[in-house]
């Protein structure tokens, strides 16, 4: 069999490229192309929509034993190469650069033989027949390809297009190089996200597990496969005084191939606008049916105040976080938003967000916190009654403030199907099944979370936690060890140790707690020791690490489970009676697992406990 000629002749756009004699014209005019130039542009335009890394160009323009400033040259030879095509490297038509990676020619491309370029020519220079012939002409041209083309249908259909119905968003790239703007690009990422979200049909991955490819030089595909999606949107930001401009393209995540790019520009104060256009034109380049309330939805945007949105995204920015003093600034801004723009119910969701994670996390009693985030929701919600945040909110303050698991649930559900997308709520919804025994409800729901935010350790280490609760002991560990791989430090893992002990594993219990150094992690590091060694019949151990527990822990009035596990571990069940009542007293969040955690089944039988699980409706 002849072997296949190599394409001879290039078009994209208005240009084409002669490869023969090295000439690149525009509209039939030569337009100059240093050599090196040339070569960059023939290797992008044999791969359109690919990436071309820049050690293959550099094997393409400087062959071994060659000794140059590789960097130098090859960014003037792409230079010039923008030049000539009238390009422009922030807002790319044509060649769009990959920082550290390579570079990606966005513009689709034909390849043609000399044969169809002697045809072109020819037809540009055939006289012009009369109007009725040619329309002769072009009607019995129509039956017979009509005709044709319904003969060929008989024995070969084209293979459709796989459909899209999965996406990930990576990190937009800030061009402005300015640290202090980062928490802009990221903000602009996690709305973009959200919007396309909220689209029907579609399932979009969360922020938190495509941040982790922010500086990846993972291959597209290799992220594909691991985010599990359909394609993956790229871009750039760039804000300059008051003007923004974002720069965005599809691509189909197994082929790396291009579908589609565009530019945008508006003022700051139309950034709701520019980022509803930009999910637009996504919906439409990936063929999703966008139902009439999605499109009026996406074809109006308010105008927003800019000094608010960008309050609200620092606040968002600090709120990710999770440390107790980032907290705390994202109040602050979070409330400099609301100062700002007294309507903006997106800024006083993330407040409600802020205070109810701050009580989670024991940095501030319940009481003084839960009741100000749940003012907050419920501003949120009477701006925006359609904002999922802010119904889970509601959800997670009568789950874990009010006890009111009918509430809760019914915000949960109500969240879910406000926007199907939102990781967190079906997360949190999960665990709430879970702390009712309905377990495999539960892990579900989780399983749904993960498929959201596959690489978020906060959902994996959730799901551990459920399966622990629900006595599926090597199950749970197995969840485990793949967080650990991941991150020994993080602070959910705790529980890691408890399914290790149900399962008389107490050495590698001890392994796991030895990786915790963090100085804030110390009480429940004492704690599981006390825990471990008791469990494990060890009992001098384990009162020597309650001892020096008991010093610990007195000045953290907030937090009781430490002392809580460890008692119970101990055999001190009155003492332990005594403290879960005085956490009861404290509206104490840890007591929403009581009906299910097993640590707690020494003290089931005990009247004072059944009284405390009816207080918390959570008797059968």
């Amino acid at each position: 069999m002849a072997a296949t000629p190599h394409p001879r002749f290039y078009r994209f756009g208005t240009f084409q490229l002669d490869v023969p004699s090295g000439e690149l014209r525009r509209n039939g005019l030569k337009v100059r192309l240093p050599g090196q130039s040339f070569q960059v542009l023939l290797c992008l335009l044999e791969r359109p929509g690919e990436v071309v890394t820049r050690e293959e160009l550099r094997q393409l323009l400087w062959p071994a034993g060659t000794f140059v400033d590789f960097d130098e040259g090859l960014n003037a030879a792409v230079k010039k190469l923008r030049a000539a095509l009238s390009d422009s490297a922030e807002n790319p038509r044509f060649v769009e650069t990959l920082p550290r990676r390579g570079y990606r020619f966005l513009c689709p491309v034909t390849a043609t033989s000399p044969t169809a370029e002697v045809a072109v020519a020819a037809a540009a220079a055939r006289p012009v027949l009369p109007r009725w012939l040619r329309a002769a002409l072009w009607v019995a041209a129509g039956v017979l390809l009509a005709a044709g083309a319904t003969v060929l249908l008989w024995y070969r259909r084209p293979a459709p297009a796989p459909p899209i119905r999965s996406i990930a968003v990576l990190p937009l790239r800030d061009l402005s190089n300015d640290p202090a703007q980062q928490y802009f690009s990221e903000g602009l990422t996690d709305e973009l996200i959200t919007r396309l979200a909220s689209l029907p049909g579609l399932r979009v991955i969360s922020y938190t597990s495509v941040l982790q490819y922010e500086d990846s030089r993972k291959p597209l595909p290799q992220i594909a496969r691991e985010l599990q999606v359909d394609a993956v949107v790229e871009g750039t930001v760039l804000r300059s005084g008051e003007r923004v401009r974002i720069t965005a393209q599809l691509l189909e995540a197994a082929t790396d191939r291009h579908l589609w790019a565009q530019s945008y520009e508006r003022e700051s104060r139309d950034i709701l606008t520019l980022q509803n256009e930009v999910t637009r034109d996504i919906a439409d380049n990936i063929q999703l049916r966008l139902d009439p309330a999605s499109r009026q939805r996406l074809a109006v945007a308010p105008r927003l105040d800019p000094q608010a949105h960008e309050a609200y995204l620092r606040g968002r920015h600090y709120w990710s976080r999770r440390t107790p003093a980032d907290m705390q600034t994202a109040i602050r801004y979070f409330q400099q938003a609301i100062d700002q723009d007294p309507n903006y119910a997106r800024a006083y969701a993330g407040l409600a967000d802020t205070y109810a994670m701050i009580a989670a996390y024991n940095v501030v009693p319940q009481k003084e916190s839960m009741p100000k985030a749940r003012a907050a929701a419920l501003k949120a919600l009477a701006i925006d009654p359609k904002l999922a945040e802010a119904h889970t909110s509601l959800a997670v303050i009568a789950q874990d403030y009010d006890w009111d698991w009918a509430t809760a649930e019914q915000e949960y559900r109500i969240a879910i199907g406000l926007d199907p997308n939102y990781a967190t709520a079906h997360q949190w919804y999960g665990e709430f099944l879970a702390l009712q025994g309905r377990f495999d409800e539960g892990l579900a729901e989780i399983e749904r979370a993960r498929q959201l935010d596959p690489l978020s350790l906060i959902v994996a280490s959730d799901r551990a936690v459920i399966l622990y609760y629900a006595r599926q002991y090597d199950r749970s560990i197995e969840q485990f060890d793949a967080v650990l791989a991941r991150d020994p430090e993080f602070p959910r893992v705790r529980v890691a140790i408890l399914s290790l002990v149900e399962k008389g594993r107490f050495e590698e219990a001890l392994a796991v707690i030895a990786k915790w150094r963090l100085p804030e992690d110390k009480p429940w590091n004492l704690a599981c020791l006390a825990y471990v060694y008791a469990r494990s019949g060890r009992r001098a151990e384990a009162q020597r690490s309650l001892a020096e527990l008991e010093r610990t822990n007195r000045p953290r009035n907030l937090d009781l489970g430490p002392l809580i596990s460890a008692y119970i571990a101990l055999g001190r069940k009155q003492e332990a009676l005594d403290l879960l009542e005085r956490a009861y007293n404290m509206r104490w969040p840890g007591l929403t697992n009581l009906k299910v955690n097993p640590y707690y089944d020494p003290l089931r039988g005990d009247p004072r406990f059944q009284d405390l699980l009816r207080r918390l409706r959570l008797a059968p």
